[in-house]
């Protein structure tokens, strides 16, 4: 595989922290441009970030100098130094949507980690291990902004990461019908840590702004077909969330009810987790877990604490299968936000579309 020049749009917020950890030591993508809000412009990335610097590793060495440049200002250099960009900005969602057309028309493609084209039909949301098939929504999109390579693909909301994939492998064998979902999210998916947000020791907040319409409507796009100007999504399973925000530093829990067309056995259904794997493990991308789903039998697992970096952080941890006596079974699911549900999940997708063709 070539090698890539990546820039990194909001490079100092912790979702773009968390890729500059991630890619220090890419076979593939390598950070040459770094941008964020005009604040942070003209200072090195070392002064920018000061003491919000996050992650359990210090900034590497090759980044710690850097220049950061106007992620609004300075685009049109950015986007002549970058093969391609990650995006984790934190604008509103009208400003973060003109900003991404910007550097797509470009010719700069976007990996965008922002909620703000999720529902436009031509950009594809992709979890790669379910829905590789999306990519193809790029020759669409490029047609409605006439660029050849510039296009914005985007992850899905984090809080979903975690029950979708449990979900996706029973869909076709046995018909999810409706499916009910509690999330317990980590409050790094707010990004912040206890030392920020010293109220969040012993408590819980019953409510996440926009989180629970993103839990019940983005999986409908994942599981869409493409039609001729982009995602028709799936009428079907019927999903309802409630969303907490809990005192866990990383790790986004799911307690999961399902119920389904043809009910399987609890046998069945844990085969057909064992057995799925995606195109990420077919292809053997960098930061593609070898078992995309593991499950738990003990009955206290998985939790956040012992779990969230299984497989790098990227793979999806599951427990607790059991029939219930309103749905047909529940479960418990984990997955790490900041990595499968964040950077790492856009840097698989950066991966999966450079192994397909579109980054060249």
């Amino acid at each position: 595989m070539k090698e890539f020049k990546v820039g990194i749009i909001g490079a100092t917020g912790m979702v773009g922290q968390r890729f500059i950890s991630l890619l220090e030591k890419h076979p593939w993508f390598h950070p040459v441009v770094l941008a964020a809000s005009a604040r942070s412009a003209g200072k090195t990335y070392e002064e920018a970030v000061g003491r919000r610097w996050a992650m359990d590793t210090p900034i590497p060495e090759r980044i710690k100098k850097m220049v950061v440049l106007d992620a609004e200002a300075d685009r049109e250099k950015i986007a002549g130094i970058a093969d391609f960009v990650f995006c984790a900005v934190s604008l509103d969602k009208a400003g973060t949507r003109a900003l991404e057309e910007v550097y797509a028309k470009l010719e700069c493609p976007v990996i965008s980690n922002n909620s703000a084209h999720r529902a436009t039909p031509d950009v594809p949301m992709i979890i790669p291990e379910i829905n590789d098939d999306h990519a193809a929504l790029i020759d669409i999109q490029r047609k409605r902004l006439g660029t050849k390579r510039g296009f914005i693909a985007v992850k899905s909301n984090c809080s979903l990461q975690s029950y979708v994939p449990a979900l996706h492998p029973l869909m076709e064998a046995f018909g999810v019908t409706k499916a009910l979902a509690c999330t317990y999210q980590a409050i790094s998916g707010a990004g912040k840590t206890f030392s920020t947000w010293p109220e969040m020791a012993d408590n819980v907040i019953p409510f996440i702004s926009g989180e629970e319409e993103k839990s019940e409507q983005e999986p409908l796009k994942i599981w869409g077909k493409i039609g001729s100007e982009g995602i028709v999504p799936a009428k079907g399973p019927s999903i309802t969330t409630q969303c907490l925000r809990v005192n866990v530093s990383d790790g986004h829990m799911a307690a999961v009810f399902a119920s389904f067309a043809k009910k399987p056995t609890l046998e069945q259904i844990r085969e057909k987790w064992a057995a799925f794997s995606g195109e990420p493990q077919k292809l053997g991308l960098p930061s593609a877990p070898k078992q995309f789903l593991h499950y738990f039998e003990e009955s206290d697992r998985p939790q956040p604490k012992l779990d969230r970096m299984l497989e790098n952080g990227m793979a999806v941890s599951v427990g607790r299968l059991r029939e219930d006596t309103q749905y047909d079974v529940k479960f418990v699911c984990l997955s790490h936000n900041t990595l499968r549900g964040a950077a790492g999940g856009a840097v698989l997708m950066a991966e999966l579309l450079a192994a397909k063709g579109y980054l060249d």
